[in-house]
C-alpha cells in the first residue's frame, strides 16, 4: 500500500488512454482467469472481491458482517459485470464495467486533489503511475 495524491482528472485521463487502460484491464483479467478459459466464473470473481475485503472493514477496522448479506452483494456485483447474464464474464464485459466504475469514481472525486491509501496493484494506483510517467516524460 502507498499514500498517493490523485483527483478525478487522473482517473479520467488514464481511462481515456485506451492503450494504458486496456492493457491494465487485460493484465488484471488474465490474473483473475485462473483456469485460463477466457472468461471469469463467479468463483474467480469472488476470490478477487474477497481479497478486497470491502464489506469486512469499516475505515480499516474489522467488523462483523452477515455472510448472507456479503453473498448477496457479491452476486449483485458479479451481475453488474456479467452483462449478458450467461454466468461468466468475458474480457469485453470486464473492461466495460471496469471503465464505468472508474469513470464513476472520477466523477465522484471531482477535480480537487486528495490523498488516498492505494493497493499496489489497483487500477487507481495504475492511474497514478500512468500520470507520473506522463509528467516525467513531459519534463524530460
Amino acid at each position: 500500500m502507498s499514500v498517493e495524491v490523485l483527483d478525478g482528472a487522473t482517473i479520467f485521463n488514464f481511462v481515456e488512454d485506451k492503450e494504458a487502460f486496456e492493457g491494465s484491464v487485460h493484465d488484471r483479467f488474465a490474473r483473475l482467469d485462473t483456469d485460463h478459459d477466457g472468461v471469469l466464473s463467479y468463483a474467480e470473481m469472488v476470490r478477487e472481491l474477497q481479497s478486497l475485503r470491502i464489506f469486512e472493514t469499516h475505515f480499516g477496522i474489522d467488523v462483523k458482517t452477515d455472510p448472507h448479506e456479503i453473498a448477496i452483494a457479491y452476486r449483485a456485483l458479479f451481475g453488474r459485470f456479467d452483462r449478458d447474464s450467461n454466468g461468466a464474464v468475458d474480457l469485453e464485459e470486464f473492461k466495460a464495467e471496469t471503465k464505468q466504475m472508474m469513470l464513476a469514481m472520477a466523477n465522484g472525486l471531482g477535480f480537487l486533489p486528495i490523498q488516498m491509501v492505494l493497493e499496489e496493484d489497483s487500477f487507481l494506483k495504475k492511474a497514478v503511475e500512468w500520470e507520473s510517467a506522463k509528467i516525467a516524460g513531459a519534463a524530460a
